[in-house]
């Protein structure tokens, strides 16, 4: 939790650590704990609060008594007086979800899109989808704080060709973000832990991505794409790589075109494919999936070695970067982990060399299958709404 600070010209950033702090509190917190957790005078936090409650941002929830003196009240949030709209653009699947404050989902939607190459098409079913689920939700547009897209990486940020159109369409500001560190932006926004401040995020989508936080904020890297772990070194000799050369890269290795070859070898058919783009592995994977469901020996027997060279990538990765915790999360890992959740664990406690200094924990992220969307959505929230320390910069 960041703390606050009672110099002058900073009241955007105080507002922002106590409504943190409030946010941060789910059975509401009084004014004088406010001064305890962020470390501002009782008039910074008086003033602060007042305007909050003007806003509606904020209610007066009930009074507490605790001993001699005067009754505190509570402050908790007002949960639907902001909203985000969270999208996930996947191989072959739109996701939505709508946010409130509290991190409450809603209303979500998923729609199956053959083609999301198709940039005007897919922009204008976006538009058309945010406008419907906005009607639903009967919130006012002024308290929609805007629309977060979540992609696969890597991400070039600047480009317009979803964001301007989609701006112009909807008139709200529009974020978009590669999708693992949006998941790892929703998994820290989402916690109520304060504990939750350094950890891996594993995610398991189109392909494998990691999210990286580091003392409660996600790295984003110099071009907005860190946390590309598929050429990272499985030990593993697969295929040669197109994009890097290796033949033992976690991009190669978990690539379909090996999956489906090494269940060929092993007497299982996967459905083939003249060429095999994102929508392709994507059918191709669930058909795995599901045949390893239904029991199926070699099936089950492929599904854990992509999930052990996943593991073990995340266990060097935890390595690098000395985090306590990796979290599994995505809508890929959401349909193995029933599977694979030992073999996983064992492999990540295998490449983890710190153990004689502290454990690694592993655990599944809450936020399901909608993780990107739900994370869309966070990214919206915490740009508009959590403290950074960029704002204490006097310009």
């Amino acid at each position: 939790m960041r703390r606050g600070t009672n110099l002058g010209r900073l009241g955007d950033f105080n507002q922002a650590v106590i409504l943190e702090s409030i946010r941060r509190a789910p059975e509401g917190i009084s004014r004088v704990e406010l001064a305890g957790s962020t470390g501002l005078s009782p008039q910074t936090i008086s003033n602060v609060v007042r305007r909050l409650l003007d806003d509606g941002i904020v209610r007066e929830d009930r009074t507490i008594v605790s001993g001699p003196g005067k009754p505190r009240t509570v402050l908790e949030l007002e949960g639907n007086r902001l909203v985000s709209i969270g999208i996930h653009l996947d191989p072959s699947v739109l996701t939505f979800v709508a946010m409130n404050l509290r991190g409450e989902v809603l209303r979500e939607r998923s729609i199956e899109v053959p083609n999301l190459e198709v940039a005007t098409e897919t922009v204008q079913l976006m538009a058309t989808t945010v406008k419907e689920l906005i009607a639903e939700i009967r919130v006012p547009k002024k308290h929609i704080v805007g629309v977060g897209i979540a992609v696969p990486g890597p991400v070039n940020v600047e480009e317009g060709v979803v964001l301007n159109p989609l701006r112009k369409l909807l008139r709200l500001q529009v974020i978009i973000e590669k999708d693992t560190i949006a998941s790892a932006v929703g998994e820290l926004w989402q916690s109520k832990e304060e504990k939750n401040n350094d950890f891996v995020f594993i995610y398991c989508g189109h392909g494998f991505g990691a999210g990286l936080v580091f003392n409660g904020d996600v790295h984003h890297g110099a071009s907005n794409n860190a946390g590309e772990i598929g050429h990272y070194s499985t030990g593993r000799k697969s295929v040669a790589c197109e994009e890097c050369g290796a033949d033992d890269c976690l991009a190669a290795g978990t690539s379909y075109e090996f999956i489906a070859a090494q269940a060929k070898e092993r007497g299982l058919e996967l459905p083939s494919f003249e060429i095999v783009g994102p929508e392709q592995r994507a059918a191709g994977m669930n058909r795995l999936y599901e045949l390893a469901h239904e029991g199926n020996k070699v099936a089950k027997e492929l599904v854990t070695e992509i999930m052990i060279k996943v593991g073990e990538v995340a266990g060097q990765l935890a390595n690098s970067l000395d985090v306590r915790e990796v979290v599994f999360g995505g809508p890929q890992w959401e349909k193995v982990r029933e599977l694979v959740d030992d073999q996983v664990q064992d492999a990540i406690g295998r490449r983890f060399a710190l153990r004689g200094v502290h454990e690694i924990e592993t655990r599944t992220s809450e936020l399901g299958s909608n993780v990107g969307a739900i994370g869309g959505a966070c990214v919206v929230m915490d740009a508009s709404l959590s403290p950074k320390a960029t704002a204490l910069l006097l310009r």
